[in-house]
């Protein structure tokens, strides 16, 4: 295993993250069996919170679907492994508000939790599943009056004016 991973694995142990994430898939009843780059795989997932299906908690990836299917499927694996590392960055448990407080700006920007979200951009919104939506209509019209208002302060004295 690579160094990185190694110091990821050990991180997630550390800050607890990946206790919680054991925790958790025993809760939902999902079979966890190890993975590669110290990575655990719980696959059969049950409970219906998130409704995601799959989702990470430290160095655990949890799904709904059977293990071999999540492993196959080797885009949303690689996205969820890259929260695994998010999760070590953030000091672990830390990253559950801060991955909401990121979702609700994502939300309140597009309507979509994950299309502006930092984490799942970071984590790759396409193998996530997600997809970039554009900004909603107000916002949209605001970024026009921004641009013009930023540019009108950047002029310089004497210039020509925007309605010229």
């Amino acid at each position: 295993m690579q160094a990185r991973y190694r110091a990821r694995a050990v991180v997630n142990l550390v800050n607890g993250s990946t206790v919680a994430g054991v925790l958790v898939a025993g809760a939902g009843r999902a079979r966890v069996r190890t993975g590669p780059d110290g990575l655990l795989v719980a696959g059969g997932y049950r409970l219906p919170v998130p409704p995601a299906p799959a989702f990470c908690l430290g160095n655990v990836l949890v799904t709904r679907w059977p293990d071999e299917e999540f492993r196959g499927n080797g885009r949303l694996f690689a996205h969820e492994a890259r929260h695994a590392s998010q999760y070590a960055w953030c000091g672990g448990l830390a990253m559950l508000p801060l991955y909401g407080v990121a979702a609700l700006v994502s939300w309140g920007l597009t309507g979509d939790f994950g299309s502006r979200n930092v984490f799942e951009r970071q984590a790759g919104l396409a193998d996530g599943g997600y997809s970039a939506k554009p900004l909603r209509p107000a916002l949209r019209r605001g970024q026009v009056r921004d641009r013009a208002a930023r540019a009108a302060l950047t002029m310089e004295p004497g210039s020509r004016s925007l309605s010229s």
